[in-house]
Formats: structure tokens, C-alpha cells, sequence
């Protein structure tokens, strides 16, 4: 009687066992929104660790967008550069250098950086916000 007891619990222990289901890393599809009242130029945006990451985006006018961009991997926040003209000469701003460690990636999606200078003098930009657009249909 024992034997089938144990049996039958070691039975249902196994069948109660699932693998969690994880999406996979990515692609992300990332736009960046310029919530700024001057224009990004030469935006430069990497969104992991990884080398392959970093993509030029271009210019972005002011309360504009820039197209959709596929990363292989991204993450709530990103590093993000762009040159600002002031005063005649274009200046480097920049978000500053992300630690991604124990940050949950975005998976397959499509995302907005919402961008604006938040310290003129020390040419800093912060990520205001980060919307997830909608789930990207990968065939």
C-alpha cells in the first residue's frame, strides 16, 4: 500500500511540473521621441551590452519621432546620444552609460524613448518614458 502511494504522489509530483514559458530576448523594434525644444542630430542609441546594439539613428526634430529601429536586444533603458546645436556649434549630450545588470529585457515589442535635455549646462538627457507600442508579428 505504501509503494502505491509513493508511486502515485511521485506520479502527480512529475505531471505538476512545468517549464515556464519566456519570451525571447527580442527583437525590439525602438523610436526615440524628442520631447525637447531643439533638434537631435547624429542620435546614437545602444540598448544592451552587446556590440550589435548600437545603432545610428539620425536627426530628430523637436516633438518628433524617429522611425522604428530593430535591436536584437533592449531593455527599459538605454544609452542615449545625440549632438545639439547651441550657440552655433553642436554640442554631445547624452543619457550617460546604462548598468543592465538585472534588468528584465523588453522581449518582442515595439518601444518609444521618450528623450528631453534635462541639464542643459552638463549636456545630460534623461529617458522620461518608455512606452510599449504593441507586440511585434514576427513571421
Amino acid at each position: 500500500m505504501k509503494k502505491i502511494i509513493y508511486i502515485s504522489f511521485l506520479i502527480l509530483s512529475l505531471a505538476a511540473c512545468k517549464k515556464k514559458h519566456f519570451s525571447p530576448e527580442g527583437p525590439t523594434d525602438v523610436r526615440v521621441r524628442n520631447l525637447s525644444e531643439l533638434t537631435f542630430s547624429d542620435v546614437i542609441v545602444s540598448t544592451s551590452e552587446k556590440k550589435g546594439d548600437t545603432l545610428a539613428l539620425g536627426d530628430i526634430n523637436t516633438g518628433t519621432e524617429s522611425g522604428f529601429f530593430r535591436f536584437k536586444k533592449a531593455y527599459p533603458k538605454a544609452q542615449i546620444s545625440a549632438k545639439i546645436n547651441i550657440g552655433g556649434s553642436l554640442i554631445e549630450f547624452s543619457t550617460g552609460p546604462v548598468d543592465y545588470t538585472y534588468m528584465q529585457y523588453i522581449g518582442q515589442d515595439k518601444i518609444t524613448f521618450e528623450v528631453y535635455i534635462s541639464n542643459p549646462t552638463n549636456h545630460v538627457l534623461t529617458i522620461s518614458n518608455v512606452i510599449e507600442e504593441e507586440p511585434l508579428a514576427l513571421k
